[in-house]
């Protein structure tokens, strides 16, 4: 029986929202670990910066290795989120503090860069251009919807946090075997023959400008998303203390609906854009809107929460709705033996920026307030909108 491409899209996405719900796992614990543990909000970073760092690390072995293009994509993608699942078990069920959670999200992070850059190669895979741009936003608001899982997990029952990451790992086990048993590669790169390594390609595509462009482009999205992905619920929580002077932690269902529902929404409107409008103007609106948000979030800090719950909708679907259109632009533009490894390169240059934000806005909430912590992230959209807007004046939209 002829496979059906939008069956094997649907596939994908389902794998993307099971195994990168292993992603903010402890991220969403947070507040219980540094009960448990004793650890210092500084401290607690490296929960979600060793995730960033071994994604980073991950993605660079990868790329080098040229493994997305060389290795039967469906089973790389597969084993790496078996073994993600593994790391987030482990640490479920044995690990007492930071010295054993760090190294085991720091490995949850190297097998992710299997499991998400992968999934985006058999994505445009099974998608002809003239409709990459929506499949690529709904296979990345499938990876959003499962980064925000846990929070959804947390949000819901009174799960101790054990529980928590033990469900999140039971997820991407799922995943690994729908990956493993019925995800195949398509046929729109290239004939499926393994091409010779080309361990510079990463680098040899930054002499081309379209490529440059967009990874240029992705690099000011990727500036602002994890940060905010992130810090979202401690501004959100110091705003509900500093308009009522009760310390609420309980925001983990809005956190939700802003990085989860809002931005697979998001995500769908953005490819449908880049599909309608071309790859330009979609990112340009995203990141001019999610901008925005950046810089009106002093403005809505103490607002009532109806007004809170607008900007974190808004933002949430913004911020995220411009990533499949960089993946999409990418695919098109770079050399299609080697579509894998250039998606791959670009999310470890991406990823390793996110390091840098995520440290960086605790930083600026201890010196000036969370009130105004996410200014920091607006020169991100700003030169991502640049770089868009120039690659939109040198080629056709699709």
């Amino acid at each position: 029986m002829a496979v059906q491409p939008a069956a094997q899209r649907a596939l994908i996405a389902a794998v993307q929202v099971l195994g990168l719900a292993v992603w903010f796992s402890a991220s969403a614990v947070v507040p219980a670990l540094r009960e448990s543990w004793q650890i210092s909000a500084t401290a607690s970073v490296w929960l979600t910066a060793s995730v960033q760092l071994g994604f980073v690390a991950g993605a660079v072995t990868s790329t080098a290795l040229n493994l997305a293009d060389r290795v039967r994509a469906h089973l790389l993608m597969a084993g790496c989120a078996a073994l993600a699942a593994a790391c987030t078990a482990v640490f479920a069920l044995l690990a007492d503090g930071l010295a054993a959670a760090v190294p085991l999200r720091f490995l949850t992070g190297v097998f992710l860069a299997g499991v998400y850059p992968v999934g985006m190669k058999l994505t445009g895979s099974w998608a002809p251009p003239a409709g990459r741009g929506l499949a690529f936003g709904v296979m990345i608001g499938a990876l959003t919807l499962g980064s925000a899982l846990p929070h959804l997990i947390s949000g819901l029952g009174d799960l101790p946090w054990r529980g928590v990451m033990g469900a999140a790992a039971g997820c991407a086990a799922l995943g690994a075997l729908l990956a493993a048993a019925l995800v195949r590669e398509g046929p729109q790169f290239g004939s499926g023959v393994p091409p010779r390594p080309h361990p510079r390609y990463a680098l040899t595509m930054f002499r081309e400008r379209g490529p440059r462009l967009v990874n240029l482009g992705y690099f000011g999205h990727m500036w602002e998303l994890y940060a905010l992905w992130t810090w979202l619920p401690s501004f959100l929580i110091a705003g509900t203390a500093a308009r009522t002077g009760r310390a609420d932690a309980t925001v983990s269902l809005l956190v939700f609906l802003s990085a989860g529902i809002a931005g697979v929404v998001g995500c769908v409107a953005g490819g449908w854009a880049a599909d309608r409008f071309g790859r330009s103007p979609a990112a340009v609106t995203a990141l001019a809107v999610s901008g925005a948000c950046c810089l009106i979030s002093p403005l809505v800090f103490t607002a009532a929460p109806a007004v809170v719950v607008v900007l974190a909708a808004v933002w949430g679907a913004a911020v995220v709705a411009d990533s499949g259109v960089f993946s999409t632009a990418l695919s098109e533009v770079a050399d299609t033996r080697y579509v894998g490894t250039a998606l791959t390169a670009q999310t470890a240059i991406g990823f390793a920026l996110t390091v840098v934000t995520i440290q960086l806005v605790p930083v600026v909430a201890a010196a000036a307030g969370w009130r105004w912590a996410f200014w920091l992230l607006v020169p991100g959209p700003l030169v991502g909108a640049a770089a868009m807007r120039a690659f939109g004046r040198r080629t056709v939209p699709a």
